[in-house]
């Protein structure tokens, strides 16, 4: 599998046979200018602009924006109904966490969780050997809420997203101050927006910072 950030939520998952999977695009508004790219599936972890950009999709991909089981090329996508705030919804609707599965790895894209996840939820995702999570507070789990989010999934890899960066027209924390809590871990910080993962490499306990795609960069 590659995996590749192409800013705030959006990741952009190759795997070896060549089926692309477009997670969270957000719109230019945000600040992020994702180039356009075909793939076979598209995720949307809520409605909000930031999330939903379904232009950055081209060719004729599925569309998933509902929890439940899907399956695209060979490729299985199990959307987790969770909460995008900590009072079941009231403030800001519903999140869905995507769980895909690919070339042996289950990677976890937690959308705009607001709130940690019951234990239904936490059966519900299983093994989870990739975590994609927000850590910028504000709208989502800041932080330390992510911190106690993977405690709770014991991913192999966790990979931090929507926050703050000299690209994005809103605020968030940042970055540093969640890389400075981390004690114990081993953070391999990317010069490159993207990394090549395989159930071999991924190691145990790893925190993966990638570099954002240059703006309007192909996928």
């Amino acid at each position: 599998m590659i995996l590749k950030w192409l800013g705030h939520s959006c990741f952009l998952l190759t795997s070896d046979s060549g089926m692309r999977v477009l997670m969270d695009p957000c719109a230019p508004k945000t600040g992020y200018t994702i180039a356009p790219v075909e793939v076979d599936a598209v995720t949307a972890s809520h409605d909000h602009y930031d999330h939903n950009y379904f232009e950055a999709a081209l060719g004729d991909p599925i569309r998933i924006t509902e929890p439940g089981m899907h399956e695209v090329h060979g490729v299985r996508i199990m959307g987790i109904p969770t909460w995008h705030d900590k009072e079941h919804g009231a403030k800001r609707g519903r999140n869905i966490m995507f769980l895909v599965e690919m070339d042996g790895i289950r990677l976890l894209h937690a959308g705009d969780l607001g709130h940690l996840p019951d234990e239904a939820a936490i059966a519900a995702a299983g093994r989870v050997d990739v975590l994609l999570a927000p850590i910028g507070g504000v709208f989502t789990i800041d932080g330390e809420e992510a911190k106690k989010l993977a405690e709770l999934l014991h991913p192999k890899v966790f990979v931090p997203m929507h926050y703050k960066t000299e690209q994005l027209s809103f605020e968030l924390g940042g970055l540093k101050p969640f890389l400075d809590s981390i004690k114990g871990g081993a953070i391999h910080r990317m010069r490159q927006s993207e990394a090549t993962l395989t159930p071999e490499s991924l190691g145990s306990g790893r925190v993966l910072v990638l570099e954002c795609a240059k703006p309007g960069a192909a996928a």
